[in-house]
């Protein structure tokens, strides 16, 4: 047997194994690809009505927040503007400290919005009270509470959810 003879059998042999190794390998990298897109799916189906619950949550803590749901819940005819105030301020924090966890699920920008219109109503609450005394009765700081409101036209907190509102939009 001369080295023609050994070469005509082994390359058409080589060649079938070199085609069978890379046909083998596409279907593994094709199974794997099919095996990932599945699970993005399956964490899909998972995560998407985690993320709406989460958006949801978010925009019931900016409506309990607004200046006029807050003074709605929290006055107590009893109570003097310092008393409000530091029970406002404390209602808010909870509320916020309740709500903590769901920064995971909404973007970046969505959680450094509600922060800034949860400190946008704190910051009002601030400033009225510095228009009454501490022994006024709480209605007044109230009423300078809605006032400040007029004044702003647009609570922080309806802005806060427009946003996330719009947000959601590109999540769904």
């Amino acid at each position: 047997m001369s080295v023609i003879d050994i070469f005509i059998y082994t390359i058409p042999a080589f060649l079938v194994f070199l085609t069978s190794i890379l046909t083998i390998r596409y279907f593994i990298r094709d199974n794997q690809k099919q095996r990932k897109m599945e699970i993005l799916l399956e964490n899909q189906k998972i995560v998407t009505p985690i993320k709406l619950q989460a958006y949801e949550r978010i925009t019931l803590f900016l409506e309990r927040i607004t200046p006029d749901s807050l003074i709605m819940r929290v006055m107590n005819p009893k109570m003097n503007c310092a008393q409000f105030q530091a029970e406002l301020l404390r209602t808010i924090r909870a509320e916020f400290e309740h709500n903590l966890s769901q920064q995971i699920y909404i973007s970046p920008k969505a959680w450094e919005i509600v922060k800034n219109s949860k400190e946008q109503v704190i910051k009002i609450v601030n400033i009225a009270f510095t228009k009454v005394k501490p022994a006024d009765p709480a209605m007044r700081l109230s009423q300078q509470i809605i006032e400040k409101m007029v004044d702003i036209q647009k609570a922080p907190t309806h802005a806060a959810i427009e946003f996330l509102k719009e947000e959601l939009k590109s999540v769904i």
